[in-house]
C-alpha cells in the first residue's frame, strides 16, 4: 500500500514555483516547457549538444563550438513545437518565457530552478547519468522529477544523495500536456510526503491537471489499464468481424470515449508506440493473469512490418491519399486482405437508437443489452475490462476512483471502468461475467455481501466511493467543496424548463445550467435566463451561468430562425431578435451580479452572453468567437454593439481609433474563434478583470466566489450607456475598402460582401457624417434591422440549412 502520509488532505508544504528547468526538448519536454510558460513560469529548456554539423551549418561556416550549433537541438525542437496544431501555448507571446540551452554549457542554470523535470529518452542508464550531473548543480531541497512513462522510480535513483531521493518522484504528463488533463504522481520509497502533497495540489490548481497518485508499477495506472483496453478491443473487433469504421463507430463518443475512438486514435499516436508499450508490459508483467492480452496480434504485427504506422507514415488503419481529381481523401484498411478502400458510412440500427439517448449511462445499458453481435462485442470488452481493473487492486492502486480518474483524464473517457460497471449494475453484471468465465477479484463479491450495491454513491451532494480495506463508503476528496451539478440535481434544483435548470449553489448564489443540445440558446433558455435573474433579484445575491459539460454554448438555436426565414415571417424574426437582445441587456442591467463560467465552445450567442455578464470566469480552454457571419448574418444579440462599445471605451487620445474598431470588425467578419481564453482577451471578448481558472473542476466554485465577491462589495445596477463613440462614414469607407479588396482577391463571395456591408453599417453607427455619441439602444436597433434584412436572403437560408443538416456548430 501507499504510505498513509501520501493520502493526506493536509495543507501542502509552502513552495513557490517561479522557474522550471526541463531537461530534454523532445516531443514531451518541449510541450511541458510550453505549458509551464502558459501559467507564467520562466522555463529553461535544455538538450544535448550535437556531435556533427548540419548541412546548413556547414555552408554557413559555423563550427561545433558556435552557440547556435550547441543549442540547435533545443532550438529546433522548440521551433517545431511552436508550429504544432493544436497549439501548445495559450498565446504565442508566452514563448518569450522559454530560454533554450544545452546540457553541457547551461546545466548550471538548474541551481536557480524551483523544479527540475527530466524528459529525456526512455533509457534508465542515460537518465541515471544525467542525474549524476544534475546533482552537482542542484540546490538542496529543489524538486526534481522524471517524466518517465514506466521505468521504475527505484531504479532511477540508485546512487543519488538522500536529499535528491527525498525530493524526487515521477511526474508523468500525457501528450499533449496542454490538452490532456492527466498528471500521474509516482512517489519513490524515499520521497517526502510533503513533496507529494505539494505536487498533487500544484498540479491541480496551477497546471489544471487531474493529479492521480500512482504506485511504482509498470506503466503506472492509465497506460496499464488503457493499453489493456485497447488490446482487448482489437481482439474483439477481429473476433466479431467488424470493419475499421464500424469499430470506431462502436468505441467512440457513443460510449463516452474520444471522438477518434480506437483505430483513428492509434493512427494519431503511432502504431509503433502502441507496440512498444504493449511489448514492455508483456515483458515486465510475468505475474499478470492477463499477460497474454498484451501480446502483439498478427494483424498489428503485419502493419508494423509494412511500416504502416499511422499518421507519421501517412497510412495505418487509415490512409491519406488523393483521388483522380487531386482531391484529398481518406481510405480505410480492410483487416482481412490488407487493401485500402473507400470509407463506408456505418449503418448499425442500434447505434441510431442509442444516439437518441442523451444520458450516457442509459446509452451504455442499451448497447450492452443488445441481442446482436454488437451487444456481444460490448459485453466482452466491458467484462474483460471489469475483470482486469478489479484484479489490479491493490497492485496499482488501493482505491477504485484513482483508476477511473487516470483512465478518464489520460484517454479521454467520460466515465471510467468502475463507473461503467455501476451503470450496468454491479450484481447482475457480476453474475453475467461469471457465466462468461470472467470472474473478477473476490473483493467485488465481498462488497455485495456487505449490502454495498455500487462502487460509487452520492450523499449530501458529495461523491462517495467504496473503500475496500474498510468495506465502507468514503467521501471522495475531489468532491469536497467543489460544485458538481450531477450531485445536487435532486436536492438543490429550484426551477427549470426544457432548456435549463436553476440550482441553489449556497451562500446566496444560484446557478443556471443549459441542457439543450450543445447548450444552444433558444426560447426556453432565454426565458430561463430572464426567470433566473428575476428570482435572484428577489431572493438571492447573485447568479452564475455555467455547466459541467464540455461546452459553455455553441450559440443560438438556428432551427426556429430557419423556419421563420423560409416562411418569410420577418415580424417573428424581429420579435425573436428583440427577445434575445432584451435578455442580454437584462444580464447586463440586473440588480444582482451575473457571472458566466466558460469552457469549451463559447460561440455566437454564448459569446454575446459573456460580453454582457458582469464577469467571466473561464477555463483556459475556452474557444470564443462571434461566428454568426458563417450563417449569413451578423451578431444581433448585442455582440456587434458590444464590440463597438468596448473599442470606444478603450480609446486613447491620438490612438488610431478606427484601427482598433477594424480589428473587431475583422474578427466578426472572418468568424474568428480564439484558441484559448488568453487569445479571447487579446480579441477583447474577455477583459483583464475577468478570471482564468486552470482546473476545470474548480470552475463553478470560482464563479460562485466571484459572484459572491461582487455582491459583498456592494453591487449596484449599472446605467445604460448613451455615450458610445461611433465613427460614421469614415469607418464605413475603411471597412468597405477592405471587404471589396477581399472580394477582388476571391477571398469572399458577393454574399459575403453584402453581410460585411451590413456589419460595417452597424459598427460605424449608421449613416453619420462624422464621429458621434450614440446609445446602446440605437446600436441594438441597427443590429436587429441588419439581421432581419439578411434573413430574407436566399444565400443566408442556404447557409443555415447547410449548418442544420450537417449538425455542426458555427465556427471557422
Amino acid at each position: 500500500m501507499l504510505a498513509d502520509s501520501f493520502k493526506t488532505n493536509a495543507q501542502p508544504h509552502k513552495r513557490l514555483i517561479r522557474r522550471v528547468a526541463v531537461l530534454g526538448s523532445g516531443v514531451m519536454g518541449s510541450r511541458i516547457a510550453c505549458h509551464f510558460a502558459n501559467i507564467g513560469c520562466e522555463v529553461d529548456l535544455l538538450d544535448i549538444v550535437p556531435t556533427a554539423l548540419s548541412a546548413e551549418e556547414t555552408s554557413a561556416g559555423l563550427t561545433l563550438q558556435d552557440p547556435r550549433v550547441r543549442n540547435r537541438i533545443a532550438q529546433t525542437a522548440l521551433a517545431n513545437t511552436l508550429k504544432a496544431n493544436p497549439a501548445p501555448l495559450y498565446d504565442r507571446k508566452h514563448a518569450d518565457r522559454i530560454r533554450i540551452g544545452n546540457l553541457q554549457d547551461h546545466l548550471k542554470r538548474v541551481e536557480k530552478a524551483d523544479w527540475i523535470i527530466e524528459a529525456i529518452i526512455e533509457r534508465a542508464d542515460l537518465k541515471q547519468a544525467l542525474y549524476e550531473e544534475v546533482e552537482k548543480h542542484r540546490t538542496p531541497g529543489t524538486l526534481i522529477s522524471t517524466n518517465t512513462s514506466g521505468i521504475p522510480i527505484h531504479i532511477l535513483i540508485k546512487g543519488r544523495s538522500e536529499d535528491f531521493k527525498e525530493h524526487f518522484c515521477g511526474t508523468h504528463f500525457f501528450n499533449p500536456p496542454r490538452y490532456l488533463r492527466l498528471l500521474e504522481i509516482i512517489p519513490g520509497v524515499n520521497t517526502k510526503p510533503e513533496v507529494i502533497d505539494f505536487l498533487m495540489h500544484y498540479g491541480s490548481l496551477y497546471l489544471g491537471k487531474e493529479t492521480v497518485l500512482c504506485k511504482d508499477t509498470p506503466a503506472f495506472i492509465a497506460n496499464r489499464v488503457g493499453i489493456f483496453g485497447i488490446m482487448s478491443t482489437l481482439a474483439a473487433v477481429e473476433k466479431f468481424g467488424f470493419t475499421v469504421s464500424e469499430a470506431d463507430a462502436l468505441t467512440g463518443t457513443i460510449i463516452g470515449r474520444a471522438k477518434s475512438a480506437t483505430f483513428r486514435t492509434l493512427d494519431v499516436v503511432g502504431l509503433d508506440t502502441l507496440v512498444k508499450v504493449a511489448t514492455g508490459l508483456y515483458e515486465g508483467l510475468p505475474q499478470d493473469e492477463a499477460r497474454e492480452s498484451f501480446k502483439i496480434p498478427p494483424t498489428l504485427q503485419k502493419l508494423l512490418n509494412n511500416n504502416w504506422l499511422g499518421d507519421k507514415t501517412k497510412q495505418g488503419y487509415f490512409k491519406k491519399t488523393k483521388d483522380t481529381t487531386g482531391k484529398k481523401e481518406i481510405l480505410e484498411l480492410n483487416l482481412q486482405d490488407f487493401t485500402y478502400h473507400q470509407t463506408q458510412k456505418t449503418d448499425l440500427p442500434i447505434l441510431k437508437k442509442a444516439k437518441e439517448i442523451d444520458n450516457l449511462q442509459e446509452r451504455i445499458r442499451l448497447l450492452a443489452s443488445d441481442k446482436s453481435k454488437i451487444g456481444e462485442f460490448y459485453r466482452q470488452i466491458f467484462f474483460e475490462l471489469f475483470q482486469y481493473v478489479s484484479c489490479r487492486i491493490p497492485e496499482i492502486s488501493d482505491e477504485i476512483y484513482r483508476i477511473d480518474q487516470a483512465v478518464c483524464a489520460g484517454f479521454g473517457w467520460d466515465i471510467g471502468p468502475f463507473a461503467i460497471w455501476d451503470a450496468l449494475g454491479v450484481a447482475q453484471t457480476l453474475e453475467a461475467m461469471q457465466t462468461a468465465g470472467l470472474k473478477p477479484a473476490n473483493w467485488v463479491q465481498e462488497m455485495l455481501n456487505k449490502q454495498k450495491t455500487s462502487f460509487y454513491t452520492i450523499q449530501n451532494g458529495k461523491t462517495q466511493y467504496y473503500d475496500i480495506p474498510t468495506q465502507q463508503y468514503k467521501t471522495l476528496a475531489a468532491s469536497e467543496g467543489f460544485i458538481i451539478l450531477d450531485n445536487i440535481r435532486k436536492t438543490n434544483k429550484i426551477w427549470g424548463n426544457e432548456g435549463c435548470s436553476l440550482f441553489d449553489l449556497g451562500e446566496g448564489i444560484v446557478g443556471l445550467e443549459f441542457h439543450s443540445k450543445m447548450n444552444t440558446i433558444g426560447a426556453e433558455v432565454l426565458g430561463g435566463i430572464q426567470t433566473a435573474i428575476s428570482m435572484a433579484e428577489k431572493s438571492f445575491l447573485g447568479l452564475v451561468i455555467g455547466n459541467d459539460s464540455p461546452n459553455f454554448s455553441a450559440g443560438a438555436n438556428l432551427g426556429v430562425l430557419y423556419m421563420y426565414g423560409c416562411e418569410q415571417e420577418y415580424d417573428e424574426i424581429d420579435l425573436m431578435v428583440r427577445q434575445f437582445q432584451q435578455t442580454m441587456m437584462a444580464v447586463r442591467y440586473s440588480g444582482i451580479p451575473v457571472v458566466a463560467a466558460t469552457a469549451g465552445l463559447v460561440l455566437g450567442g454564448g459569446c454575446e452572453l459573456c460580453l454582457h455578464a458582469d464577469a467571466v470566469v473561464s477555463n483556459p480552454e475556452s474557444y470564443v468567437g462571434l461566428v454568426e457571419f458563417g450563417a449569413g448574418v451578423i451578431p444581433a444579440g448585442g455582440g456587434s454593439k458590444e464590440m463597438v462599445l468596448r473599442t470606444a471605451s478603450t480609446y486613447v487620445q491620438d490612438d488610431p481609433e478606427i484601427n482598433k474598431l477594424q480589428q473587431a470588425y475583422m474578427n466578426i467578419a472572418t468568424a474568428r474563434v480564439s484558441t484559448s481564453a488568453a487569445e479571447a482577451l487579446n480579441m477583447n471578448y474577455f477583459r483583464t478583470s475577468d478570471v482564468v481558472v486552470m482546473d476545470r473542476s474548480r470552475l463553478l466554485l470560482a464563479a460562485k466566489q466571484k459572484a459572491l465577491e461582487l455582491a459583498q462589495r456592494g453591487y449596484t445596477q449599472p446605467i445604460k450607456r448613451t455615450d458610445i463613440r461611433v465613427q460614421g462614414r469614415s469607418a464605413m469607407a475603411t471597412f468597405r475598402a477592405g471587404a471589396v479588396g477581399m472580394q477582388y482577391g476571391h477571398y469572399i463571395s458577393e454574399h459575403d460582401l453584402k453581410i460585411a456591408d451590413k456589419l460595417a453599417w452597424v459598427m460605424s453607427g449608421g449613416n453619420l457624417s462624422g464621429p458621434a455619441l450614440v446609445s446602446e439602444d440605437y446600436l441594438l436597433d441597427l443590429e436587429r434591422e441588419a439581421f432581419v434584412s439578411l434573413t430574407g436572403e436566399k444565400k443566408t437560408l442556404e447557409r443555415i440549412q447547410s449548418i442544420l443538416f450537417k449538425g455542426k456548430p458555427l465556427r471557422n
